[in-house]
């Protein structure tokens, strides 16, 4: 069975999660920099076989698209065009970061542990596409 692969893009850096091939367990990959995002897909992607990707969707507490909605609606529109015959699932990512956090917290990591932003977007990728698997079951 393919993979799910999920992104929460930023303008700096990008978290990366994927599922197992059996589509159970969402496990961080990495976080890279947002720059070298596409380079890494095309060669994930002749690695694994991949059936979708998820793409975090910025809202606001009342629904309504996040300043970052365009930068990140830009990156689908480019990510379509070069990769036009993947699926993408557009997942509301509200609170995903706080959820990271929480859940480095909660972990143990220590106060330094926690300043890493690059983890943070790794854990907030792999939160959005845990839940997306919980919600398909």
């Amino acid at each position: 069975m393919p993979r799910i692969l999920s992104i929460d893009y930023g303008q700096k850096r990008t978290g990366i999660a994927v599922t197992d091939e059996m589509q159970i367990i969402a496990s961080g990959l990495t976080t890279i920099p947002t720059h070298t995002l596409v380079d890494f897909l095309k060669d994930y992607f002749a690695k694994e076989k991949v059936e979708a990707v998820l793409i975090g969707e910025p809202k606001q507490m009342n629904g309504l698209p996040s300043e970052s909605a365009s930068v990140i609606n830009g990156f689908v529109t480019h990510f379509s065009n070069i990769f036009p015959d993947m699926k993408v699932i557009r997942v509301d990512e509200r609170f995903t970061s706080k959820m990271a956090f929480q859940t480095m917290i909660d972990s143990g990591l220590s106060k330094k542990q926690r300043q890493n932003k690059g983890l943070i977007d790794e854990i907030s990728a792999t939160i959005l596409l845990q839940d997306y698997l919980s919600a398909k079951k």
